[in-house]
């Protein structure tokens, strides 16, 4: 490790925080546009945040040039090099929307094959707070896989809301994804 990588992690280390801090993790669905939502959220209930998006989400769900003038840090999508200091300090909190389909049974599995996914691996190791706001169609939430994980997740303390399907609504519409559950899921 460089001396100023030394420093930078040091400094992270014994800085005091101010406010808590939020790790969102974001998946590949559709609804991942709306993430600054969630974000605007964390941010008026006194969160710093920090985002983490899974490689295919960086490719264009969300405007990720936004985000990062939102919150303030960069986007992390790729595991940094043995050198580099940690972006982020450790989290308080953790919440992943829109979690798919993939990501939920990967989790569930143990596989850690991403820097999203390895995350999620061990901050539930740690006994950090999670919600999850899924974002997974009807025919796949019926796949057995997808339940079991859900269970085997419950089963961490991993806190879960409704599902979302996105499927169009009578008039056409689309239901609103309810950003601001995750933070209700986490408590006070």
């Amino acid at each position: 490790m460089t001396q100023q990588a030394e420093k930078h992690e040091h400094a992270a280390r014994h800085e005091p925080r101010r406010s808590p801090f939020l790790y969102v993790v974001v998946c590949a669905a559709g609804v991942a546009t709306g993430v600054s939502k969630l974000i605007t959220a964390a941010q008026e209930r006194n969160w710093e945040v920090g985002v983490i998006a899974t490689p295919v989400a960086m490719n264009g769900f969300f405007d990720s040039a936004a985000v990062e003038a939102q919150t303030g840090r960069p986007i992390r999508s790729a595991w940094r090099t043995p050198g580099e200091p940690r972006p982020f300090p450790p989290p308080d909190a953790v919440v992943v929307a829109p979690a798919t389909f993939n990501t939920v049974n990967k989790w569930a599995a143990g596989i850690a094959d991403t820097l999203a996914l390895g995350t999620l691996c061990e901050v539930a190791g740690l006994g950090v707070p999670i919600a999850v706001l899924p974002c997974v169609a009807d025919a796949l939430a019926a796949h057995p896989a997808y339940r079991d994980s859900l269970t085997r997740l419950r089963g961490m303390g991993v806190r879960f809301g409704d599902p979302y399907a996105g499927e169009p609504d009578p008039d056409g519409g689309r239901p609103e994804f309810r950003w601001e559950r995750a933070l209700d899921l986490l408590g006070p």
